[in-house]
């Protein structure tokens, strides 16, 4: 960046520094905390359509679920969702029975919206109904078998029941996620129209909820100020009273306002950020990098197509690559790597895990030689202009190693937002790209990245055996046999490689040594409730 655009970024930090903030003027800068992130929500609609990740960061706080996920402490002391422990949130406890297919939640009888409205049953039946009323909630929603408003029912003011038509292993946990928030529905219903019944219009910028804060200020494309709700009554009050959230574009004046002690926590560090600020064993500053869960970067290699059709020459690919020197450019090792681990067999239940492929030319010049491709071929390697920092150095080194085995390889740079539609459309034949699962089961991850003739399925990955094995271990019961499905599943996934995958990047946070109770969830955005200072 040149001198004179830090300066005018650096000075626009200043000013959004010197905003206005009502009534925390009075307020001591310990209750209050200041955020920057590279973007804002561009909407607070949980499930809108082109709804952004952070817009997550927004309804996440403001609203509430049934449910929410637990909490573990790992090594470092920073705190972890815990997937496997579920617990009330606006539910104060609930009931699984029928073999699974009924779930009872009993509401808060003190719960109230933002307004004051009580919360009571006919608003989590509105709200679920809402869900599966919407193409993007129903499609999350029925990867938990429920996709109709005749499973929500009120049993009274205070009781809400689930039925599903089988059991299934991700009913609640959907229920805990992003999309399970409750609405103050006579709120909304009395903002929507005939031709908006569900008020997506009026939710984009607006908030009908009851969670640990509320919307105060909202300027698109600038700042959120939230207010901490002092009538949440689903968990312990939170310890700051209002929550300045900033967009500023500029990393290097993010960076700069943390370290002069201007604002509290930084998001969207870059890795070589996250490298140099943790070697600094001065100042206010610290960094917490937490490896992703369910995220993965990966090198995509289309199975419909000539040669990726050929598991040879996916498996010489998988050998050819340098995967540390890819790891330490794009990453400066900030993350969890997927390469090395134990090859041909599961190691564990886990997925995502280390796929067992190593650097070795040799061994991928003979696969290639077996593939039927002595002298090597041609193809292009795309990326997304967006993920360039990361993309762009493990292209290099990709091209470079592929040359080695006789694989030419034109790297082809793709304008942001239309690498999606090619991938849609299948007609990328080999590329960098990266995802995320929601759900943490090993089958949940397998469905969505290695199954069905959606854009997720990467590789295009077509194995009668593996797609039964998909639909089995959905709704599999006996622990013993799931695991075994499992690990069939992690061995043909390591043995064809429809994918190969590269790591799980670190979520690098800035955040000044005074913060503490910093939680990483599965989406990757801020719990605010957790957040203090000492």
């Amino acid at each position: 960046m040149r001198r004179r655009e830090l300066a005018k970024a650096a000075a626009s930090v200043a000013v959004a520094g010197a905003l206005p903030l009502g009534r925390a003027e009075a307020q001591s800068r310990a209750e209050s905390l200041r955020i920057l992130s590279q973007a804002g929500p561009n909407t607070f609609d949980p499930y809108g359509v082109g709804f952004n990740r952070n817009a997550i960061q927004a309804h996440w706080n403001v609203y509430d679920r049934l449910l929410r996920f637990g909490t573990m402490t790992r090594p470092d002391g920073t705190l972890y969702y815990d997937y496997y422990k579920l617990e009330g949130e606006l539910a104060e406890r609930y009931e699984v029975s029928d073999g699974g297919k009924t779930v009872t939640f009993h509401l808060r009888r003190n719960a109230q919206f933002h307004d004051g409205t009580p919360v009571t049953a006919e608003d989590v039946k509105w709200s679920f109904d809402r869900v599966v009323a919407s193409p993007v909630g129903r499609a999350q929603f029925s990867t938990g078998s429920m996709t109709a408003p005749e499973q929500f029912t009120v049993v009274d003011q205070h009781t809400f029941r689930v039925t599903t038509p089988r059991a299934d292993r991700f009913t609640l946990p959907n229920i805990a996620a992003t999309y399970g928030v409750i609405f103050n529905s006579k709120l909304v219903k009395a903002q929507a129209g005939a031709n908006d019944p569900w008020g997506a219009e009026w939710l984009k910028t607006n908030v009908a909820g009851g969670g640990a804060y509320r919307l105060e200020a909202h300027t698109p494309g600038q700042s959120v100020t939230l207010a901490r709700y002092d009538n949440w009554k689903s968990g312990d009050l939170p310890f700051f009273r209002r929550v300045l959230w900033q967009v500023v574009p500029d990393g290097q004046a993010r960076r700069s306002s943390l370290e002069r002690g201007d604002a509290d926590i930084v998001q969207d560090l870059s890795p070589q950020d996250a490298v140099s600020m943790s070697q600094v064993t001065t100042g206010s500053a610290k960094v917490v990098g937490v490896p992703m869960a369910g995220a993965f970067q990966f090198i995509g290699m289309n199975g419909s197509m000539a040669p990726f059709d050929n598991v040879k020459v996916r498996q010489a690919i998988a050998y050819a690559l340098p995967y540390q020197q890819m790891f330490e450019a794009a990453l400066f090792k900030r993350g969890a790597p997927l390469f090395g681990g134990v090859a041909g067999v599961a190691d564990g239940k886990e997925f995502p895990q280390p796929l067992g492929y190593s650097t070795d030319p040799a061994k991928a010049k003979a696969l290639l030689t077996e593939a039927g491709f002595p002298n090597g071929f041609e193809t292009t390697f795309s990326f997304e202009l967006s993920l360039a920092p990361v993309a762009e150095p493990v292209s290099l080194l990709v091209q470079e190693a592929l040359g080695r085995i006789g694989i030419k390889v034109a790297i082809n740079k793709v304008p942001a937002g239309q690498l999606g539609t090619l991938l849609e459309k299948k007609e990328v034949p080999f590329f960098f790209e990266g995802s995320a699962a929601n759900l943490n089961d090993a089958d949940y991850f397998f469905r969505i990245f290695y199954h069905g003739p959606t854009r997720w399925n990467f590789g295009t990955y077509r194995n009668p055996e593996f797609a039964a094995l998909v639909d089995k271990t959905r709704y599999e019961t006996d622990a013993a046999v799931y695991e075994g499905d499992v690990k069939r599943m992690i061995t043909l996934a390591k043995q064809e490689i429809p994918i190969i995958l590269l790591w799980q990047p670190a979520l690098d946070t800035g955040m000044q040594k005074s913060i503490d109770g910093y939680k990483y969830l599965f989406h990757r955005q801020l719990e605010l409730r957790t957040l203090k200072r000492v």
